[in-house]
């Protein structure tokens, strides 16, 4: 076994292992060359699996990433449902608000709101989210509501770290774009601090549907500026570019594909 390691690290120019005379360990290189030849193994059992039509379903673990607030909001319930029909399937799911590289962290699947990231990926579109500016009937019935996109400059804007941060951006009536530039004492990474802050009438937030689609819902947030028409974002299945595409993550995409088209549940 010492031979065979010995003569593997000589085939690819590094050092696999940390060795002493008491332990030894993985190194970086190791640890990640040994994630890549799993899923790779994987990968070929279920080719197998399929070649041979042993499973009439699909089968193995699909390595997932998204944002926080559109993992834990939408697609917590979408995986749980998808489960149910197919108990052969598992997740391992990382949510983070940065663009994973898919390539580099061995994933096989990103659910993306607004860009598809690189260019050699191939994205499928879920659905969409519209932006809602809106605010708490206390702060309201204190700072008065908005007419105008332009007089937001005289609110307190609570606005998101990724998106948004520094100008809003309308549509009037006569399709004519109108951009304000908004600051605030409260900004953050995490848009469901946001809309709980908003909550509480701290200030006027512009979000997408399906974070504060709840707290619209109860009445916690109003809308406001209604009559302008704010950004869309499109959501989007990301995924790296194969011929084969594995029967877990074109069946998950197409459930996504299902249960988000059109969505309105959320809004």
């Amino acid at each position: 076994m010492s031979r065979q390691i010995a003569e593997l690290e000589d085939h690819l120019h590094t050092r696999l292992f940390h060795r002493t005379t008491r332990r030894i360990s993985l190194t970086e290189s190791g640890r990640g060359f040994h994630e890549r030849c799993a899923q790779i193994l994987a990968d070929l059992d279920e080719a197998e699996r399929e070649a041979a039509q042993q499973v009439a379903e699909p089968y193995g673990t699909v390595r997932l990433t998204s944002s926080v607030n559109f993992g834990t909001r939408q697609l917590t319930p979408a995986i749980a449902s998808f489960m149910a029909r197919h108990p052969h399937v598992k997740f391992d799911v990382s949510l983070s608000d940065r663009i994973v590289d898919l390539f580099e962290e061995g994933f096989d699947l990103a659910i993306r709101v607004g860009g598809t990231g690189a260019q050699n990926l191939v994205a499928r579109k879920l659905g969409e989210t519209r932006f809602v500016t809106c605010a708490a009937p206390a702060y309201l019935a204190r700072h008065g509501a908005p007419a105008a996109p332009e007089d937001l400059a005289r609110h307190n804007c609570l606005t998101y770290e990724y998106a948004l941060r520094d100008a809003w951006t309308f549509r009037d009536a006569s399709g004519r774009e109108r951009a304000v530039r908004v600051a605030g004492n409260l900004s953050s990474n995490n848009g469901d601090l946001l809309a709980a802050a908003a909550a509480q009438g701290v200030g006027i937030l512009l979000e997408p549907d399906f974070i504060v689609g709840p707290e619209l819902a109860q009445g916690r947030l109003v809308r406001v500026l209604e009559s302008f028409e704010a950004p869309v974002s499109p959501i989007y299945a990301v995924y790296p570019s194969r011929r084969h595409l594995a029967a877990k993550i074109r069946a998950f995409v197409d459930f996504l594909a299902e249960r988000f088209a059109g969505a309105k549940a959320w809004a």
